[in-house]
């Protein structure tokens, strides 16, 4: 096949090609990302220890995949104080966590100044904790709430002391799909030109896909090769997450969840297309652990982190709302075949285990 013929002098796959690896036998696409996983990492599996705090699910947005925004099936609205956000760090640092994970709805009530403040206070309480605020998604809404550009909330966020950019929003680039599942949201246009600003300040992010609902493959595809370009231009992206579209509680009514071959198999596609994005994360709150895990020997080489708690996943039915425990995550991964690394967000090597 000239696709396996590419592969092996390490041409890059244009299109075409990367629509026909989903027509490769499972396992022997897992053998092709496993041999790059291992060129890249060998058998190292890194996972962080971090809190996830969602601060509000009051959303202006009407997403028809979302189970978590209070504007739609959830009633139970909330909006965290800031007092509590501080005490739930204040708490998770008492674990060792490295890093606040805070991504949250589009409350057109709380401002800006409120979710800046958030970022200020946590670090100035806790100032070896590394931020990780406000995805591409939050930044469109909010320079659209207060007629600002989105340099503007970049340079806010970076005073106010966020250190990197979640990868939240991306769903699926492809603006038809995007209409029916999250219309009025950011586009993937304004999705990647916002990474791309975050990039040219000399900052990191990472970059989603949810996939399992009303996408193709080709637009996996589309959406990967498009993450593929900005890369080239910015090298800022540290990882690429594909998220499994979790179908509990929304109004998407996607009757069946995705096999875990064909998660498995966008796994491995992703490892083999994006050769320049250093990591594949195998998010286990949307995958499970242990496909997460499996995921590991089909180009996937990191876990995510222990996150303590976690509102979004979960609302959709997700097993993730109350996280892993550090130790059982390190015996899972040993248990799986490999090495457990402790990294940091920006994956510096914390610890060998």
């Amino acid at each position: 096949m000239d696709i396996l013929k590419k592969l092996e002098n390490k041409e890059r796959l244009n299109f075409d090609d990367a629509v026909k690896l989903y027509d490769l036998d499972l396992f022997e696409l897992g053998m092709i990302a496993n041999q790059i996983r291992e060129e890249k990492h060998g058998k190292k599996t890194y996972f962080n220890i971090n809190r996830h705090i969602n601060p509000t699910n009051i959303c202006k947005d009407v997403c028809q995949f979302c189970a978590y925004s209070a504007s739609r099936k959830n009633p139970n609205q909330y909006t965290m104080t800031h007092e509590q956000i501080l005490e739930a760090v204040g708490n998770s640092s008492k674990n060792g966590i490295k890093e606040v994970h805070i991504v949250s709805a589009h409350n057109p009530h709380t401002g800006l100044q409120w979710y800046l403040d958030v970022f200020k206070i946590i670090k100035e309480k806790f100032p070896s904790i590394h931020i990780k605020a406000l995805t591409a998604a939050e930044i469109h809404f909010l320079a659209t709430e207060y007629n600002l550009t989105y340099e503007d909330i970049i340079s806010k966020m970076l005073e106010h002391g966020v250190d990197s950019m979640p990868g939240g929003g991306a769903e699926i680039f492809d603006e038809k799909v995007r209409k029916r599942i999250c219309g009025g949201k950011v586009s993937s246009e304004q999705w990647l030109n916002i990474h791309k600003l975050w990039h040219n300040h000399g900052k990191h992010s990472n970059a989603t896909m949810l996939f399992g609902h009303i996408e193709t493959r080709e637009h996996r595809i589309d959406h990967m090769l498009r993450l593929r370009n900005l890369q080239d231009e910015t090298g800022g992206f540290n990882a690429f997450i594909p998220l499994v579209f979790q179908t509990k509680n929304n109004y998407l009514k996607v009757k069946e969840p995705l096999t875990g071959q064909e998660i498995l198999k966008t796994y491995a596609i992703a490892r083999i297309l994006l050769d320049n994005i250093p990591n594949i994360k195998a998010y286990w709150a949307t995958s499970t652990v242990k496909l997460a895990l499996i995921a590991q020997e089909f180009g996937a080489n990191d876990l995510d982190g222990t996150i303590e708690k976690e509102s979004i996943q979960s609302a959709a039915g997700a097993q993730s709302a109350h996280g892993v425990q550090v130790q059982q995550f390190v015996d899972l991964i040993k248990n799986s075949g490999f090495t457990p690394v402790e990294r940091d967000s920006v994956y510096n090597e914390l610890k060998v285990w």
